[in-house]
């Protein structure tokens, strides 16, 4: 037996491969959306993909069961609560099946959705792993607030905080603790408040050092889980359903994005997404642009900032960079939203100042300061007194709160925000001077001085 995991550190998201030594057949679960490195590892190891695990419907990212059963003849396996749309075979509580000398059995543990499911892998009867999704994660358990809108099946945030108590506790604390502990993510996504760095762990570290596990009552567990968790970005609804129906092809979609030739320009009123770097966008931009990074976390910002109702144009530095991007973009789903990828620097004049830090230092109050980072950040270390607090993905529809009596100043946690900010809140305020603190934001922080 050899089990492999995949980390894909944009999106904090681990896939797995496990591979029967004895019949040369894999089984993967939660599949990222290239499916390119299992094809590789099945190569690799001269072996058959044969099914394709799916703990729930992923609201992050965008998986490829259904590409890899439809080129393969795997069999995808999911719970019935899913409501899937796609050929499968149902796996739940009680269900198991072989792949050589290896067992998978299910086990419904619903919390952070209500269709979630964990799989305990078996050797020789006893048990090795469990692959728990977003049910149980390092060190957390995954957040219960993003299912009262989406999927086959809804339920409020209490319901489903109420049932993780009950998963975790009467499911996955009985394994053995020497049994692994294999999650869908690691520190950084949004698919819960608090992971560890790890990516695997035992049940028997979790129980002693998971937050979530030790001794709680019901009701304080509810309140602790629920308290504090960040903002839903706005594809997560949107991806939820495209996992139930199941994704159209990886590199087809993003061979199907129109690559704009030099010199194009957008057409007028669709939104344009520059992804150059900070400096270079605030030198000149085609007006009414968002600076969204490469660099960072781009998959999760684009999704958090743009709706999956509208298209847009993405710019990129070089070729090679865009070829990039329109990838990070399909990974969330949003590669059909691109209405053309275009390379190089816009001739327009838009522009945005830069500031100068040591004026605003001396003379903060002659200042609107807008802190974009989430409301728990700001609660953990408030940085300047009488900020107005609308967090990145919430700027776009809030802008028009923003005082015009003042300069406008913008500004994160270390500077890949508030580029976006900046970019978004400079056309909403025409007439008033914005500006990004950007990494400069750093030297205000307690530890700084």
């Amino acid at each position: 037996m050899k089990i492999e995991q995949f980390e894909d550190q944009s999106l904090s998201h681990f896939s797995y491969a496990i591979l029967s030594e004895e019949t040369r057949e894999i089984v993967l679960v939660d599949p990222a959306r290239n499916p390119q490195q299992y094809n590789d590892f099945a190569k690799v190891n001269a072996a058959k993909i044969v099914c394709v695990l799916e703990t729930h419907p992923h609201a992050d990212f965008v998986s490829s069961h259904l590409e890899i059963a439809q080129h393969t003849g795997a069999v995808i396996r999911v719970s019935k609560l899913l409501g899937a749309d796609y050929a499968h075979e149902a796996f739940d509580e009680g269900q198991s099946f072989t792949v050589g000398e290896l067992t998978f059995r299910a086990l419904n543990t619903p919390g952070h959705s209500p269709d979630s499911i964990s799989i305990v892998l078996a050797s020789a009867e006893k048990d090795v792993a469990v692959f728990t999704g977003d049910t149980l994660l390092i060190g957390d358990v995954g957040r219960p607030d993003l299912r009262e809108k989406a999927g086959n099946m809804t339920a409020r945030r209490e319901e489903l905080a109420k049932q993780m108590y009950h998963s975790t506790r009467e499911k996955l604390m009985t394994l053995a603790d020497d049994v692994q502990v294999y999650p869908a993510h690691g520190a950084g996504s949004l698919c819960s408040k608090g992971m560890g760095g790890a990516n695997s762990s035992t049940i028997g570290t979790e129980k002693t050092g998971n937050y979530a596990l030790r001794p709680l009552s019901e009701e304080a567990f509810v309140k602790e889980l629920l308290a504090d968790q960040s903002f839903i970005p706005k594809y997560f609804g949107y991806d939820v359903e495209l996992n139930k129906a199941g994704a159209p092809a990886f590199a087809p979609s993003v061979a199907a994005v129109p690559r704009l030739a030099p010199g194009s320009d957008p057409a007028p009123g669709v939104l344009v997404v520059d992804a150059r770097p900070e400096a270079d966008f605030k030198k000149g931009h085609y007006e009414g642009a968002l600076n969204v990074q490469q660099d960072g976390k781009f998959e999760t910002w684009l999704g958090s900032i743009v709706g999956p109702e509208e298209m847009f144009y993405l710019v990129a530095s070089d070729d090679k960079t865009l070829e990039d991007l329109i990838e990070k973009t399909a990974k969330i789903g949003y590669e059909s939203l691109i209405q053309g990828g275009m390379v190089g620097t816009p001739s327009t004049e838009a522009t945005l100042p830069q500031l100068d830090v040591e004026a605003f230092r001396a003379h903060p109050d002659r200042y609107t300061i807008v802190d974009i980072r989430n409301a728990s950040e700001v609660k953990a270390e408030p940085l300047f007194a009488g900020a107005l607090n609308i967090p990145l993905p919430e700027l776009r529809e809030r802008a028009a709160e923003i005082p015009t009596n003042k300069p406008v100043v913008v500004h994160c946690a270390g500077g890949y925000r508030s580029a976006a900010g900046s970019s978004i809140v400079a056309p909403a305020l025409r007439g008033t001077e914005v500006f990004d603190l950007g990494e400069a934001v750093k030297t205000f922080l307690p530890a700084a001085h």
